[in-house]
Order: structure tokens, then sequence, then C-alpha cells
């Protein structure tokens, strides 16, 4: 059985073509990654930040986390 990460926030980029979402796993920790959707293809949002297997304690320290990585959050 495959596991399904829940997202506990999402935020995308003024443009629309790239978000990041928060995330909590099924064994409680918690994560985040950067996706990016491409207009062309229509299978949907591609992950682009290879940040999805870090982990954190809570969600407040992923959102922490996502906001030193990737710039547009905090610009």
């Amino acid at each position: 059985m495959a596991h399904q990460n829940k997202v506990m926030q999402s935020i995308n980029a003024p443009n629309g073509f790239i978000c990041v979402d928060v995330f909590c796993r099924p064994d409680g920790s918690f994560g985040f990654e950067e996706y990016r959707l491409d207009a062309e293809d229509g299978r949907g949002w591609f992950p682009i930040g290879n940040y999805g297997a870090e982990i954190f304690s809570n969600q407040p320290a992923a959102f922490r986390a996502a906001c030193l990585n990737v710039k547009w959050l905090t610009s």
C-alpha cells in the first residue's frame, strides 16, 4: 500500500506556475517540496526542488526551511 502525504499548506508563486507544499507524512513528520506546473503538459505538477526527503518535526519548522530555501517565498 502506497503512503500519501497530506498537504497542510500550499503557497503559489505570483505567476501561478510554481508552488511550495508543506506536508505531513503518515509517520507524523513534516516536509516541503517546490513544484512547477508545465502549462503545455496536461499531467500536472512536477517536483523541482529536491526538498521532499528532508524531515522536520512540525509544520512551522518545515515552513521556515522552505522560506530559507525557496527565495520567491520571501520576496
